[in-house]
């Protein structure tokens, strides 16, 4: 019998929900481009309204957006670099441990003067001020993923590669991006996540008399906070908590279950993550030619140029007295030394107080993420390994834990301070339960993606020899998930100490609640302008996580794309 036809009505019902999403974001693009390219609104007033909420939610998901996308390209770029070029390597990965340990609000002055500079009379240097800050939140764990994932590619695909000759965008687009895909896509969404955490302090920006703020979700709360308004506060949470369960189930939960076949194993599991909106897009005419015409012809171009470019016989070349090489590293060199000159200058300017409190500061904050670490750890391994080794579980509390990691900490201050207030803590206390909130979520996802990673062959080569629930453990699921929890910890450490700046240091109806910490020293020295002390805070941050990185997870590091690397 000849296949059934589908009848043409059938298929434009179909693609009638993607058409209409797709006006619909030309429109919101439109909006979004009018207002970004407006004069610029100083001080604009913040309703605490619910009416206002759907345009405030519109500006911070745009936010957040563009700084993913942004955030993707850097970690495509920078990971593939470093996993590259050994050379480069030894650079770029000390680099990334510093950039990570730096907080938000320490990029906060140098990145709004240069956007507004450079943008002055527009709204679109503020909001490009605001979509880099969120970037200095997301591109970090992702870039670490990336470079982990592409630093333990099995020897024999390596190998393959070889023998067949591919060029390296070949062997990017066919094996390196499919094998990094789902502990990218794990961490895109504990990005954008954090992209959601630290939304307050992205969409009001205090520096001295100066306050700047953008309308948007962050920014709504934050003037709630302030205001003392419970009422706002709820309702902001709640807008956001809706536009994170719209964005697991139109995005996220499409991606997983696509991710999926990109998994290394020989037997096919039985159980895999579905999406309805998945076999939709798949289903659709209107998605298929359109990828047809443009998607298609230009990955066939890139792939026949490259390949053409790769075995093609390279012809001699006389090195020159001058190379540009040469020339770039000495400006870079220069522009280095002057940056430590003027950063030399500027911490000769501390005090013996300032010294003091910075000391003091680092020891308290350190013990903190220390323990916060370890509650984190003691509770995500197992949770994330059960949850990672049932797609069906995982489709249920992926979301909630989405939800969990985007809700900002300062939203939910109020609330645990009242708590600890009645059972007998305080802020000492309620800084190390919010550091938990902002940290233990990169290592649950990370869990998760490296236990949905196992081969369903190794784990039934354990179920026929009948390991115990030990073995099991000590064989198989540690040591499969140890590159995946190696990059949660380091993310988690970089991003507890991030998170420090708003769990010791908070505004709350017109008062200032914080507690020892190098956080709250940052975050109080942005809120007077003393830059010396910002800066000192901020380098002795930064030089505390690197040498903790290089000492302990480098060591590691080397360990996972050694002894614990999957291959034949």
């Amino acid at each position: 019998m000849a296949p059934k036809q589908e009848k043409p009505l059938t298929g434009l019902l179909r693609d009638l929900p993607i058409i209409l999403a797709v006006i619909a974001l030309f429109y919101a693009l439109l909006s979004l481009t009018r207002y970004w390219t407006g004069p610029v609104n100083t001080q604009p007033v913040i309703h605490l309204q619910p009416g206002a909420l759907p345009k405030y939610a519109l500006f911070s998901l745009a936010r957040i957006t563009v700084a993913y996308f942004l955030s993707l390209i850097v970690t495509l770029i920078y990971g593939y670099v470093a996993a590259h070029n050994a050379r480069a390597e030894r650079f770029l990965i000390p680099l990334l441990d510093t950039l990570q340990s730096i907080p938000v609000l320490s990029f906060l002055p140098p990145v709004m003067v240069a956007m507004v500079a450079l943008i002055p009379t527009r709204q679109l240097g503020v909001e490009l001020g605001s979509i880099v800050l969120i970037f200095t939140g997301q591109v970090w764990n992702m870039t670490f993923s990336v470079y982990s994932s592409m630093k333990n590619i099995p020897r024999e695909l390596l190998e393959a590669a070889q023998v067949y000759r591919l060029s390296w965008w070949q062997r990017f687009v066919q094996l390196e991006l499919p094998y990094s895909a789902i502990g990218l896509v794990w961490n895109s969404m504990m990005s954008v996540a954090g992209g959601w955490f630290f939304l307050m302090a992205c969409e009001m920006f205090v520096l001295g008399n100066r306050d700047l703020r953008l309308p948007g979700l962050g920014s709504y709360l934050q003037t709630a906070a302030n205001a003392g308004d419970t009422r706002a506060i709820l309702w902001g949470v709640s807008t956001m908590v809706l536009v994170i369960v719209m964005m697991d189930q139109l995005i996220w939960r499409p991606i997983i279950a696509w991710s999926q076949k990109f998994k290394m194993e020989q037997v096919e599991a039985l159980q895999v993550p579905r999406s309805p909106i998945l076999d939709l897009l798949r289903r659709s005419k209107f998605l298929s030619t359109a990828a047809a015409i443009t998607v298609t012809p230009a990955r066939e171009a890139l792939g026949l140029f490259f390949a053409r470019r790769h075995l093609a016989p390279r012809p001699n070349r006389v090195a020159r007295k001058f190379p540009a090489a040469w020339i770039l590293g000495i400006a870079a060199l220069l522009g280095l030394l002057y940056a430590v000159v003027q950063m030399l200058i500027e911490l000769g300017r501390l005090t013996l107080p300032d010294f003091r409190a910075i000391l003091l500061g680092t020891g308290a904050t350190f013990l903190r993420v220390e323990l916060t670490l370890v509650l984190a750890g003691l509770w995500t391994i197992p949770v994330g390994v059960y949850i990672g080794l049932r797609p069906k579980l995982s489709a249920i509390t992926q979301p909630i834990a989405q939800i969990a990691a985007s809700v900002p900490a300062t939203a939910l201050f109020p609330i645990v301070l009242l708590f600890l207030i009645r059972v007998g803590g305080g802020i000492g206390i309620g800084s190390i339960v919010l550091l938990l909130l902002g940290t233990q979520w990169y290592l649950l996802f990370n869990i998760i993606a490296g236990a949905s990673s196992i081969p369903t062959d190794l784990k039934e080569v354990c179920d026929v020899f009948r390991l115990s629930r030990v073995e099991h453990w000590r064989r198989l699921f540690l040591p499969a998930i140890f590159p995946y929890l190696l990059t949660g910890f380091v993310t988690a450490s970089g991003g507890a100490w991030n998170a420090s700046i708003v769990a010791e240091y908070f505004h709350f109806h017109g008062q200032t609640i914080s507690t020892t910490g190098l956080g709250a020293v940052i975050s109080r020295a942005t809120d007077s302008s003393n830059f010396s002390l910002l800066l000192g805070a901020t380098v002795t941050m930064a030089a505390l996580v690197v040498t903790i990185n290089r000492l302990l997870w480098r060591r590691l590091y080397v360990l996972a794309s050694t002894k614990y690397k999957l291959e034949s």
